[in-house]
């Protein structure tokens, strides 16, 4: 639980009491390759942050599935409007690899944020972060040729790259994965 706190404490203090709090919410989970954090038309009421691990978010469409994101250790893992809206996911969570995270209910969340200003504060922080990601994420979509979006993959998030295979790779970037292939060859 010491990486927890430390984690959390990149994005502001925490006194003991809090801390000692926290501690009593979460609860450590261990995950197997290829188990489901959530699936398609499930509704969520917990986070997780990942301790060890990769998870994908992905959805299916015809048949074929399409990768929305990728989460490894330090990041929180959920839904959104499944979390906050209660409505049904669009998208699977799926671990990619053996995992252990923590895990919180949003109930128990919300109590520690009530009682302890601080943790809100962090929280937002943490939010604020994975705000400017998707904003980051949906601009690159839009405005970037496939091989930027591949660049920008292998400059901002090369670790990625020795985990994932090629074929959640592609997808996660909008192509096929003979046109990864092609971009990687250049």
């Amino acid at each position: 639980m010491n990486s927890l706190i430390k984690f959390l404490k990149k994005y502001g203090s925490i006194s003991t009491e809090t801390e000692n709090e926290l501690l009593k919410k979460i609860q450590l989970i261990n995950k197997k390759k290829g188990d489901f954090f959530l699936k398609q038309g499930q509704v969520t009421s917990s986070l997780l942050i990942m301790e060890k691990g990769l998870i994908r978010a992905f959805f299916v469409k015809d048949d074929k599935e399409y990768n929305s994101w990728f989460a490894i250790e330090n990041e929180i893992i959920s839904s959104i409007l499944p979390l906050y809206a209660g409505k049904p996911s669009f998208e699977n969570i799926q671990f990619l690899e053996d995992s252990t995270g923590y895990w919180i209910s949003v109930n128990d969340l919300n109590d520690l944020y009530r009682k302890h200003p601080e943790l809100e504060k962090i929280g937002r922080k943490m939010a604020e972060e994975l705000c400017i990601v998707l904003e980051e994420r949906i601009t690159s979509l839009h405005t970037e040729s496939a091989e930027q979006r591949y660049q920008n993959l292998v400059k901002n998030q090369p670790h990625l790259l020795q985990r994932l295979n090629l074929g959640h790779i592609a997808s996660f970037l909008g192509i096929t994965q003979e046109t990864l292939s092609r971009i990687r060859k250049r």
